[in-house]
């Protein structure tokens, strides 16, 4: 079988400029990098006005395993299948980060047969954005520690510094680390730590930001850490937003590439959704929705982080609303949440298929809390058998009243998803209302939590820790009640715990500490054992990429 890699190298790309003129993008719009890939200008991209009738697609997915839905894959071959049967269409999807793809998934593009291309620069570097975002992230933490050394006019309390520096790549070695050792010289030691670059609040800005001018204002926002009296000390405080906002510049411009079937993608921003808010880049979207009459665009991991965070965040700060939301399934996934081991998965077992069906029902019921009735990719996966795509559609239309439709985008193209983009094109035409928020602005944070843990999680409550309770009571004195609640907490399950499968019930979510995140525009409430600087896996994918005559291999 050939690798993802094989089928992107073979595929035929036009270049970049013919994929802009698709848009009506002139070529003096273009910053071109190579043949195959260029940012649109920046005064371009923010000056666009949508498109009359355009539509916003939202693609989301049950909660993952390692069997892998195909989320990514799926938005790729629902932007061809829209291509296919006649829309002018457009895929908005984050950056991968290098430290998945040398972790544990190897690669972030897409597969088979719907991949964004080229999928080796994307995956790697592509257009140096992660790098901009990550130098401008630590230069505001080098302009702390030098105010600190000469003097500390501010009156920071170097107890309570809360920024700590990043880098894109899984490294747990990192996460807690004594700064500033070996003298006088180096400045005042204190205890700090890494995150990895897509849980910076620099890229939740990036991603959230309208303009260069709203870009630098929110990173001006940011806060580093404490005066003595309490007061919290900004990066306008440190006189660092106009320097980062340089750095940023031409990486705030959205990429533009194309699928393996020439349509064309806009990929940007990349935030991390069961640690940040998980979307792509709002600039990136609203190019994306005055260039093409249907834009499909994912939020990251299963409906209960990514969609939520779309709608409460993104879409409740940026006014957008999604006109169709497409829910990703696979029976491989869904024999996993019914119990079933990795090992057994290519086993037809209808009895833990639809045990793993409680997972599907709880992320389509808590969309519809939300105004939203989603259509099910049932992604097709070779092993599958046709009793078990029979079990999932029938139980979709009877128990659970929504669509099913099964997909084979991976190994056909686009020619495999056209039901699924009829589908979407019905749903979103005959859509006149916007989503319903699941919390109003005016509820206090722990509302706001509950709100996400009860109807979205299943769960019985909330429980929250002494260091929380202390950062919310400061998060709230301090004028930030209002803001969105972006919750941290592990993909793979409803609740705090990685292994509690399928649909959990009378689980606590428990809320340990609190981060503002004033720029972007929300409060991050770290849950369970969440980390914001994941490790390598036991054999990371890197240990099988190389350069073997001049090419890579070992991405997938």
């Amino acid at each position: 079988m050939d690798s993802d890699i094989d089928i992107a190298r073979r595929a035929p790309l036009l270049p970049i400029a013919d994929v802009a003129a698709r848009l009506d993008l002139p070529a003096d719009a273009l910053h071109l990098f190579g043949r195959h890939i260029a940012k649109i200008d920046a005064a371009a991209s923010t000056s666009l006005a949508r498109r009359p009738a355009s539509k916003l697609v939202l693609v989301t997915a049950i909660s993952p395993t390692p069997a892998g839905e195909g989320k990514t894959t799926t938005t790729v071959g629902l932007g061809d299948g829209l291509s296919r049967i006649g829309k002018r269409s457009l895929v908005c999807l984050r950056e991968p980060s290098l430290g998945p793809v040398f972790g544990l998934k190897g690669g972030a593009a897409g597969g088979g047969r719907a991949q964004v291309v080229p999928m080796e620069k994307i995956n790697l570097h592509f257009t140096g954005d992660f790098h901009a975002i990550s130098s401008a992230h630590n230069l505001l933490a080098a302009m702390l520690d030098n105010h600190i050394y000469w003097g500390n006019a501010l009156g920071i309390d170097t107890r309570r510094v809360t920024w700590r520096r990043v880098v894109d790549m899984n490294d747990r070695a990192l996460r807690s680390v004594v700064s500033s050792l070996g003298g006088v010289a180096n400045g005042f030691p204190r205890e700090d730590g890494f995150d990895i670059t897509v849980a910076s609040e620099v890229m939740a800005i990036f991603c959230l930001a309208e303009t260069l001018d709203d870009l630098q204002r929110r990173l001006g926002r940011i806060t580093v850490a404490q005066r003595y009296d309490g007061t919290p000390v900004t990066a306008a405080d440190l006189k660092a937003e106009g320097a980062m906002t340089v750095l940023l510049q031409e990486a705030f411009q959205p990429n533009l590439v194309q699928t393996l079937e020439n349509t064309p993608a806009l990929v940007h921003g990349g935030p991390f959704a069961n640690i940040a808010h998980g979307c792509n880049s709002l600039v990136a979207t609203r190019a994306g929705l005055a260039l093409a009459d249907f834009v499909v665009t994912e939020a990251g991991f299963g409906s209960d982080l990514g969609a939520e965070k779309f709608l409460n965040i993104k879409c409740r700060q940026s006014g957008l609303s999604p006109d169709a939301v497409v829910l990703v399934a696979t029976v491989r996934a869904l024999k996993m949440h019914g119990g079933l081991a990795r090992d057994a998965l290519a086993s037809e077992d209808l009895q833990a298929l639809d045990r793993g069906l409680a997972n599907l029902a709880r992320h389509v019921a808590g969309l519809r809390r939300m105004g939203l009735d989603p259509i099910v990719a049932l992604n097709h996966f070779a092993s599958d058998t046709a009793a078990e795509h029979d079990l999932v559609i029938s139980a979709c239309r009877g128990r659970l009243n929504t669509l099913a439709i099964t997909c084979r985008h991976w190994a056909a193209g686009s020619a495999g998803i056209t039901d699924l983009a009829t589908a979407v094109v019905s749903a979103a035409e005959a859509r006149t209302s916007p989503f319903t928020p699941l919390y109003p602005d005016t509820a206090d944070l722990f509302g706001k939590a509950r709100a996400i843990a009860r109807e979205i999680y299943g769960a019985e409550d909330i429980t929250v820790t002494t260091q929380a309770a202390r950062d919310c009571e400061r998060i709230t004195k301090a004028g930030f009640g209002d803001l969105p609640v972006c919750m941290a907490k592990t993909q793979y399950s409803f609740s705090t715990d990685p292994t509690a499968l399928g649909a959990p019930e009378g689980h606590h979510i428990e809320i340990r500490s609190i981060r503002l995140a004033a720029g972007a525009g929300f409060v991050v409430m770290l849950c369970g054992d969440i980390r914001t600087m994941p490790g390598l896996p036991r054999v990371p994918a890197a240990e099988v990429i190389r350069l073997k005559n001049g090419l890579v291999e070992g991405l997938f």
